[in-house]
């Protein structure tokens, strides 16, 4: 899912679904990189804008830790509202766990970018950015927390003999290091348990083991087009078949085969490994986000997935966002899936993990069996929503039981009453959101943007923004919107570049005969942000200036 995707120096991966499994690099041409490069230089901190205030546990007064064990939901409440010890989750940008503020008290971002130009009061990023190209998510939150500006600010926001806590999408054993020697936690699982479990194999194993099956399939190694055949008759697994790779975004390292030329076309990437090969079933895939504590897995709703549209990005099967709505699962369908959810959950709690996991469910669209299609062993792209459903208002939202995992403070609590209740409240409401690439063969220097903030559609259809907003949470209808920028002016665009998110009420598929497509309002919408960018070519790229001694 989004923010699983690499990013590089000045392109910010919105982390999914999203952006992967074992983080891949997309790498850019060299021309390409090397224009960018020499036609960098350092980011100018804008004035801020004064933006309106609505969060809530932000500005509580602190009380300590409590001291007793925490038993139920008004008592959880009170203790985030009430928290004193800083928590920081790091990234490109804040968009994952974006509004978590409102609940946590001393709840901040720390970010390579700032949609809001200093106007946030929760986000802090460096205004010394020297011109670089990162790889990865982990790099940029590696470069993060060494950043002298980051450590100075966390130091003034710590009081005497408290550590930090730290959350993030991506990280490896670097940040884990980094985080040790910083006197930071990092409330996350490990680096190796989590690459461990990001194989699709290994969820396969883990699943078949808790009773979490997948879509038919066979784990074997193949060299030949015949070694392929051969194995998926011996499965029965028909003529048709879905070929994926341990790790890997899974729109670049899923393979569809149903002939040699098929086997020719994509054998490179498959022979040498062990690999999952499935019978290929019409399906409708489903994104849940679920949390694994000491008292049980607390499951979040189910959202239906926005995968490969040409107006969103241009990658063929890339994750391009999310819908939450009543009918994406109802009666039983729902009560499997949540089941089958639950049950990986106490399979992973054998591995030794816990916290915050997204997990990907296919329905089969012709027999409306259920299946375990992939996991995701971190915070995903589909977090945003899930904190701003009905259950996390009525409750607290679902990453909070992350953080009290890795808190210091005992808890006890009715898990299976939480997710019933969850079960009827979460999936009352109506949520979606886009996540816009650049899907033009372009590498342009930005010269305008569309602001962050709230957005209305007029009389006249036109999109017209209405105010600066922190985040999604005050949109009332449908009517509304709300766009994140990631991108502002000076900064540079490319083909498959994030320039920003669009969250709103109300649905932005429609399902028709065996697919889904785009409602007009979603294609409109999409046209209308569009139309706010505009840039120039790089044609003759100026001599980038010295940055020597900036750290």
């Amino acid at each position: 899912m989004s923010g699983d995707r690499p990013v590089r120096a000045r392109r910010p991966a919105v982390a999914k679904k999203t952006p992967a499994k074992k983080t891949s690099t997309s790498r850019s041409a060299p021309a390409k990189r090397t224009a960018l490069a020499k036609a960098a230089k350092p980011a100018t901190p804008a004035k801020p804008v004064e933006v309106s205030i609505g969060t809530d546990a932000a500005f509580a007064s602190g009380s300590g830790q409590p001291r007793r064990r925490l038993k139920n939901i008004s008592e959880v409440r009170h203790f985030f509202r009430t928290n004193d010890v800083p928590i920081l989750f790091f990234g490109a940008t804040p968009f994952n766990l974006l509004g978590l503020d409102r609940w946590v008290r001393n709840f901040s971002y720390i970010t390579y970018y700032d949609a809001w130009d200093g106007a946030h009061p929760r986000v802090f990023t460096p205004s010394r950015k020297p011109y670089q190209e990162f790889e990865s998510g982990e790099e940029i939150n590696n470069w993060l927390l060494t950043n002298p500006e980051v450590r100075a600010h966390i130091k003034a926001a710590t009081p005497r003999g408290v550590r930090p806590k730290v959350a993030m999408v991506f990280f490896d054993s670097e940040t884990e290091q980094l985080c040790e020697e910083l006197g930071y936690d990092l409330i996350l699982p490990a680096a190796s348990l989590r690459e461990h479990l990001d194989s699709k194999i290994v969820t396969t194993q883990l699943g078949n083991e808790a009773g979490a099956p997948s879509v038919p399939n066979v784990l074997t190694r193949v060299d030949s087009w015949a070694g392929l055949r051969a194995a998926a008759e011996k499965a029965d697994l028909g003529d048709e078949l879905v070929v994926q790779t341990p790790y890997g975004d899974s729109g670049k390292t899923t393979f569809f085969i149903s002939s040699e030329a098929d086997w020719r076309k994509h054998s490179d990437d498959i022979v040498g490994q062990e690999i999952k090969v499935m019978r290929r079933i019409n399906n409708r895939p489903v994104a849940v986000e679920a949390v694994l504590t000491r008292c049980g897995t607390v499951v979040g709703p189910f959202m239906s997935e926005l995968i490969g549209y040409k107006n969103l990005t241009p990658s063929r099967g890339g994750w391009c966002g999310n819908e939450m709505f009543p009918e994406v699962l109802t009666g039983e369908s729902r009560r499997i899936a949540t089941q089958l959810v639950r049950r990986l959950g106490d399979r992973l709690a054998k591995e030794g993990y816990r916290g915050f996991f997204e997990v990907d469910v296919l329905v089969d669209t012709d027999t409306n069996d259920i299946y375990l299609g992939e996991l995701n062993p971190r915070i995903s792209g589909a977090s945003s929503i899930t904190n701003v459903t009905a259950g996390a208002y009525a409750d607290v939202p679902l990453f909070l039981f992350h953080i009290l995992e890795f808190m210091n403070v005992d808890f006890d609590l009715d898990v299976d009453e939480i997710n019933e209740r969850w079960e009827e409240l979460a999936s009352a409401d109506v949520w979606s959101q886009m996540v816009m690439k650049e899907t033009d063969d372009v590498v342009q220097r930005l010269t305008a943007t569309p602001r962050t903030g709230q957005y209305f559609l007029d009389s006249t259809g036109a999109l017209v923004f209405r105010r600066p907003a922190l985040d999604w949470h005050q949109l009332q209808n449908e009517s509304e919107a709300f766009f994140l920028r990631i991108y502002g002016p000076g900064d540079y665009r490319w083909k498959g570049a994030d320039l920003g998110v669009l969250v709103t009420k109300g649905r932005l598929q429609v399902d028709g005969t065996g697919k889904s497509s785009l409602t007009i309002r979603a294609r409109h919408l999409i046209d209308s942000v569009r139309d706010e960018f505009a840039g120039t070519p790089i044609s003759e790229p100026a001599t980038p200036k010295s940055t020597a001694g900036v750290k």
